[in-house]
């Protein structure tokens, strides 16, 4: 799994840093120019649900066109196929599933939605146009993957619920302003001192 991380962030890291370059340079000038106030923690959370889209992007979006493959509309068809625990059903299940974890997460998040079915349906939508726009340029369509990244929108779900309701009885000292930009800070310093 590590080794397909790797492989996403080497083929990425260009985009991913103009990208970040870019959204933060306006973001910062449109806060500055309307006299807004800045707090790192929110603006940090923004940028990374902004380089995940884009990432997703690119995932879905590259690859090697497979002429040998046919489009699958045989629901867990390609599901059953995989041994558990091989790399094929690492990559291709529980990868399916990680993949659309974060747009759970996220979309619960900025539509501060606390049912599934909102978030369901917008992975469901979210994942049948991938794979129809995957069918459309060379790549294959099948319908597994609609079905695990479902599953992986509704964890995300069920994580922003999860850090919901642990936000609810955590002391206010610690959902404090300055104490989550410290936080932050710290984890910013931390990730740029691996790089």
């Amino acid at each position: 799994m590590s080794s397909i991380i790797n492989s996403v962030i080497s083929s990425t890291w260009p985009m991913i840093l103009v990208s970040v370059v870019v959204a933060s340079s306006l973001r910062i000038a449109y806060l500055i120019r309307n006299n807004l106030h800045f707090t790192l923690y929110k603006e940090l959370f923004t940028l990374i649900a902004i380089i995940y889209v884009l990432e997703l992007f690119q995932i879905v979006t590259s690859g090697d066109v497979v002429s040998w493959s046919t489009n699958n509309i045989v629901p867990f068809k390609e599901i059953f196929r995989y041994k558990i625990g091989s790399r094929l059903f690492l990559k291709n299940v529980l990868g399916n599933i990680l993949l659309f974890m974060p747009y759970g997460f996220f979309a619960a998040f900025y539509l501060k939605e606390d049912h599934p079915k909102l978030i369901v349906f917008l992975t469901l939508v979210i994942s049948l146009t991938i794979e129809l726009v995957q069918m459309s340029i060379g790549r294959v369509f099948d319908v597994d993957d609609i079905i695990l990244n479902t599953i992986g929108g509704f964890l995300g779900f069920n994580f922003y619920l999860f850090f919901k309701n642990i936000s609810d009885i955590v002391p206010s000292f610690f959902k404090n302003e300055i104490f989550l930009n410290t936080i932050t800070a710290i984890f910013l310093l931390g990730l740029l001192s691996l790089i």
